[in-house]
């Protein structure tokens, strides 16, 4: 069955549209800064993503042109050419030739009208590549786009009356047409009556207030008249600010549904896609669709396009291996890719899985040296996780070569600003060798409205996206330890990293008296902490917050001009008393709390390299949190042992079977395997029938104390009472 295309070119179309403007205002831009590098990728982005929508669609003439032009902005971005006055005419002319050409698609909806590809042109955008100093010829080079041949779709037609239009039976139609724009006008002003009506619930608990208030000083005095009154107005006034929230968010949420729109758009084009970018570099590929019913708002939908096509992209082109390898590996020739959707929660989880080779961490840290991101010490410490997201930086692919189809170093890092930045979404990585590698983007629903927490610091409101809080806690003060050289909390069975939110931010520590209505400062709230808990791609940090002020659905507005560059805050939101609050980015606050972190000293690492080559103890441990294996191999790496980890006990155990360890630390509660389950089997093998085995845990009661020795453990380890020095020193203990 032949796919229609139709529908696609429009959408095209609008794309195309808006990247050509956006080309036609960055190069004039250029023209008076030369020196803007994020302007220079952004530019580089947007010929790309033409030139490969175009492809899909097999509009063969703007593909060709669109390439040319990457193929200019490619050479300025790598610093190989710069911008010059005689540079800029060309650029423009191939802008102008390609918003003819989208022209034509518009007026055809048909690939086939489009005129042969202009050979002056793209003989003049080649010389501009090379960095050859443009002929005169070159520079006047014309555009041979053609106007289009008229089409009898194209002729204007005699205006129809408008009482044709209507059924013989007088009933109007069940659809009309709305403009877009109006419809977004729609949803703000929802969005602002939502924060408006918060206002009104604040003024409503100050009047409760004084209600109160009076209450208690007329039970000496007898209750007055007025007094009745104002508890009764009170009461319903409560009543009717009840019944209009409950009104306000049903309107709220049919103006949403109105905008909302199946992922379909984005997703049934993908098949074709997949197939045909396989077969133009010799590979076999199937794409398999699921979930593409489920809808989203329409402003999500419109830059989801573009994360999606590079991610495809990148699923042939790095993914799946050529069909030699795949049979020589005992895989099918044809090679799958799965995109699916499903909901989850409040939002909406994207995977793209295919069953390729996997990324390779070794060739991403040899690119990372040679592109001089890392030196070739900071790229071998790197865990496997911080090196596979390594691919998400501009300008980097693991490609030996350039071709039109990838290896320009565009693509991943488009989705990750996207979905993370524009989005507030999350894009996480999961690759096994030999296995393949999915990507997982979750999202909101919409951006219309979006659950906030506010939280206090020193007198200071902010704000946190939803998506990305784990939890919020009390924890007693005592219970922080210093492990590592950071502070950490136990909690749910983990080790979590502890940063102050005002350390962070660089708040300046200010003395102020508790005043009514003002959130206490933590050290007046008795011997504990609050902690908000954020997540990011499985890492956790605790901030340790004031007060907690409110969580409730709030409208999200985006930063001005001159701050859209601040990485610590994503957007602005309202308070009930009319105040701006910042909303804070929790990965750009991970990623903060991660560039302080107190590494280990020179000296220390001096003494682990030379044990590793004298042949230092080679440890295995195991825990399904990322956070306390990442600890415990800080803490055991710094003494000089060799570390390996494992994620859950299943995969502890094939890790100890495939080679020896002197000695393994696990973890208890795990999925797959446990840790009791994991020892016992271990204890089995003759290879760890003597050698230290012990367990960190949560974990105190006496009987799980004693299970453990029971099913072979050397040493039973609770993390409340958690000290490294002991562990160390434990570990040394049972390896002499």
């Amino acid at each position: 069955m032949a796919l229609d295309l139709s529908r696609f070119i429009v959408r095209f179309v609008e794309e195309a549209r808006d990247h050509l403007g956006r080309l036609a205002d960055g190069i004039a831009t250029l023209g008076q800064n030369t020196s803007d590098r994020e302007l220079i990728n952004a530019l580089f982005r947007s010929a790309h993503t033409i030139k490969g929508s175009s492809r899909m669609l097999k509009l063969i003439t703007i593909t060709q042109t669109a390439h040319k032009l990457e193929d200019v902005l490619g050479a300025v971005r790598d610093g190989q050419l710069g911008i010059t006055p005689a540079l800029i005419p060309v650029l423009m002319r191939a802008i102008d030739a390609l918003a003819a050409l989208v022209d034509i698609v518009a007026a055809t909806n048909s690939p086939a009208a489009l005129p042969p590809v202009d050979q002056d042109l793209c003989a003049a955008l080649s010389v501009a590549a090379q960095g050859t100093k443009l002929s005169v010829a070159a520079q006047g080079a014309k555009l041979s786009v053609a106007d289009p041949a008229p089409t009898p779709e194209a002729k204007p037609g005699p205006a129809i009356p408008i009482m044709q239009t209507v059924p013989a039976a007088n009933k109007l139609p069940e659809t009309v047409r709305v403009r877009l724009s109006k419809l977004d006008e729609l949803v703000k002003l929802q969005g602002e009556v939502v924060s408006s009506h918060a206002r009104m619930r604040k003024r409503l608990a100050e009047i409760q207030a004084l209600v109160r208030s009076s209450s208690i000083e007329s039970d000496k005095s007898g209750q007055s008249d007025l007094e009745k009154r104002l508890r009764h107005f009170a009461q319903a006034l409560r009543d009717d600010v009840l019944a209009q929230e409950l009104l306000m968010d049903e309107l709220h949420a049919r103006a949403l549904i109105m905008r909302m729109l199946p992922l379909a758009i984005v997703f049934d084009n993908a098949g074709r896609v997949v197939r045909d970018l396989a077969r133009s570099i010799g590979k076999e590929a199937e794409c398999v669709i699921t979930g593409s019913e489920i809808e989203l708002d329409r402003q999500v939908i419109d830059q989801l396009s573009d994360p999606l096509v590079h991610l495809l992209r990148n699923a042939v082109d790095h993914g799946l291996e050529p069909p030699h390898v795949r049979l020589a590996a005992g895989k099918p020739a044809r090679g799958r890719i799965s995109l699916s959707a499903r909901q989850d929660g409040g939002g909406v989880v994207i995977e793209i899985v295919d069953d390729g080779g996997g990324v390779s961490c070794t060739a991403i840290r040899e690119k990372a040296v040679r592109k001089g991101l890392l030196s070739a010490e900071k790229a071998a410490a790197l865990t496997d996780q911080e090196a596979v997201d390594l691919i998400f930086l501009p300008g980097f692919s693991t490609n030996e070569i350039i071709t039109d189809l990838s290896g320009r170093g565009v693509g991943l890092d488009v989705v990750k600003q996207c979905i993370v930045d524009d989005l507030q979404g999350t894009v996480t990585v999961d690759t096994r060798p030999t296995l393949g590698t999915s990507f997982t983007l979750r999202l909101p629903l919409s951006l219309a409205v979006m659950r906030i927490l506010l939280v206090a610091v020193d007198g200071l409101p902010f704000a946190f996206t939803a998506q990305h809080i784990a939890e919020l806690v009390r924890v007693p003060a005592t219970s922080v330890q210093t492990i590592a050289d950071r502070a950490m909390a136990v909690i749910r069975n983990e080790f979590v990293p502890l940063a102050q939110l005002s350390a962070l931010l660089n708040i300046p520590t200010r003395q102020h008296q508790s005043q009514p209505g003002q959130p206490r400062p933590a050290t007046q709230a008795g011997n504990t902490l609050l902690l908000v808990v954020v997540k990011v791609r499985g890492d956790k940090l605790a901030l340790v917050v004031d007060d907690l002020l409110d969580e409730r659905n709030m409208v999200m507005k985006p930063l001005p001009d001159h701050l859209r560059r601040y990485p610590l805050v994503s957007g602005i939101v309202i308070s009930d008393s009319n105040e701006l609050v910042s909303v804070l980015h929790s990965p750009a606050l991970m990623e903060l709390a991660r560039r302080i972190r107190p590494t280990t000293t020179s000296a220390a690492t001096a003494t682990a390299d030379d044990d590793q080559r004298t042949g230092a103890p080679r440890i295995l441990v195991v825990d399904d949190s990322l956070n306390t294996r990442e600890i415990e191999k800080d803490v055991l790496e710094a003494c000089g042992f060799q570390v390996t980890v494992a994620e859950d006990g299943l995969d502890g155990l094939n890790k100890a079977l495939a080679e020896p360890f002197d000695a393994v630390l696990t973890d208890v509660e795990m999925p797959n395997m446990d840790g009791f389950s994991l020892t016992a089997r271990l204890r089995q093998e003759p290879t760890y029938r003597s050698r230290p085995i012990i367990i960190v845990t949560s974990r105190e009661r006496e009987e799980d104390k004693r299970r453990g020795i029971e099913v072979g453990a050397d040493a039973y380890i609770v993390k409340g009472d958690f000290d490294q020095g002991v562990l160390v020193k434990t570990l040394r203990s049972l390896l002499h």
